[in-house]
């Protein structure tokens, strides 16, 4: 099993980024995977979700600015990240179902002017 995330970078307060994550070694399709992130000296918040259906679910503070979407066709799952603030600056790993321990090395999102 490895996933693999993409999509980070530097950003300005306000702005949108869309992260990505492709799996390898599952059934992607009847898989439900989860976003987490960790920020500079804080513990692990788990952010969003989505289940083989398409049903998804979001940290409540984050509802309205993040989008968690699949494409079965790619083994991927993405998230959509809109309106950025600074304290949204964090490694913000992917996982399969709310399994840190299978998450990859995680991609690095700051936001910042």
């Amino acid at each position: 099993v490895q996933l693999v995330e993409s999509g980070g970078g530097l950003v300005q307060p306000g702005g949108s980024l869309r992260l990505s994550c492709t799996a390898s070694g599952i059934t992607f399709s009847s898989t439900a995977m989860s976003w987490a992130r960790q920020a500079p000296g804080k513990g692990l918040e788990w952010i969003s979700g989505i289940f083989p259906n398409g049903n998804t679910y979001y940290a409540e503070s984050l509802k309205g600015r993040f989008a968690i979407s699949r494409d079965n066709a790619k083994n991927t799952v993405y998230l959509q990240m809109n309106s950025l603030k600074p304290e949204d600056t964090a490694v913000y790993y992917c996982a399969i179902k709310r399994d840190i321990s299978t998450s990859g090395q995680g991609t690095q999102v700051t936001v910042s002017s």
